[in-house]
């Protein structure tokens, strides 16, 4: 039997697919494994508090999202209506991974900038807006889109074989949201550059920097790929992404712990701003 250039680039983009996901198991599996002693050592002597739940859900919910990527990569769907289903709820629930790492440099710019508390109003509420808009996105697009399954026997999974350019928006508002971020850093780095020396100043600093740099390099490829590509491959980034920026978030955020009860050599003045959940006059962070 015969087949259409269309099904064998939809079967090839389909396997291409499930190699990524396997790797992004592999590589989260690695990095759990990695950071096992340490996260253990953070989750059972720091103190309960905001930042600890931010950080347990920013870690463990990519599992849910990996699971689901395998089981829709290894199994035969037939079902246009569950394979709806799932699709949308992996980025639905990816960008929700994705905000939760966000609120984590979110709160540390707000310290950086001395606890301004209109600056946090205005960075959550920007955040928030683009959590709703991209939410409106996706199921807009997502729900009456058409999803099909290769009709080349041994090739498992589902796609959407109608695509939309929209789906570039979120990465776009998210890229925005982030230089923003960046550049408010920057702006507080700038300014205290000479005056604020610590190490645990300087961690941060470097943190939201990295993190920014890499949330906007992903977010671009993300667009491009949206734009420019077709069947699997225009969405193949997407959960690698949400999974990159939770590992970069919390890995983050055990670094500064670690940091944070060994204060050794601590000159500045930021080693006394408190918050709620983010204190660096407490180990308990």
């Amino acid at each position: 039997m015969e087949y259409s250039t269309d099904d064998i680039a939809a079967a090839r983009s389909s396997q291409f697919t499930t190699y990524i996901f396997m790797s992004m198991a592999t590589i989260w599996t690695y990095d759990y494994a990695c950071s096992f002693h340490e996260e253990w050592t953070f989750l059972l002597q720091s103190h309960w508090s905001k930042m600890k739940g931010l950080y347990i859900v920013t870690r463990y919910t990519p599992f849910i999202i990996l699971a689901m990527d395998l089981y829709m990569s290894f199994t035969q769907n037939e079902n246009p209506g569950k394979c709806r289903v799932l699709q949308n709820i992996n980025p639905g629930l990816g960008f929700v991974i994705v905000m939760f790492s966000e609120c984590f440099f979110t709160l540390r710019t707000y310290v950086l900038w001395n606890k301004n508390k209109i600056l946090l109003v205005a960075m959550l509420s920007t955040l928030l807006s683009f959590l709703i808009a991209t939410y409106s996105i996706i199921f807009a697009i997502g729900i009456p889109a058409a999803y099909a399954t290769s009709p080349i026997p041994g090739i498992p999974g589902c796609y959407q074989s109608s695509t939309s350019f929209w789906y570039f928006i979120p990465f776009l508002l998210l890229s925005v949201f982030e230089l923003g971020l960046m550049i408010l850093t920057l702006i507080r780095a700038i300014q205290d550059w000479r005056t604020n020396t610590s190490r645990l100043y300087v961690v941060l600093v470097n943190h939201n920097i990295s993190y920014y740099a890499c949330g906007l390099l992903f977010s671009v490829a993300n667009i491009f790929t949206s734009l420019l590509l077709e069947y699997s491959y225009h969405s193949v980034l997407y959960d690698f992404q949400f999974m990159m920026l939770a590992i970069l978030a919390t890995r983050m955020h055990l670094h500064l712990w670690r940091t944070n009860r060994h204060p050794h050599g601590f000159t500045s003045s930021l080693v006394h701003i408190t918050m709620s959940d983010i204190s660096f006059a407490n180990p308990m962070l």
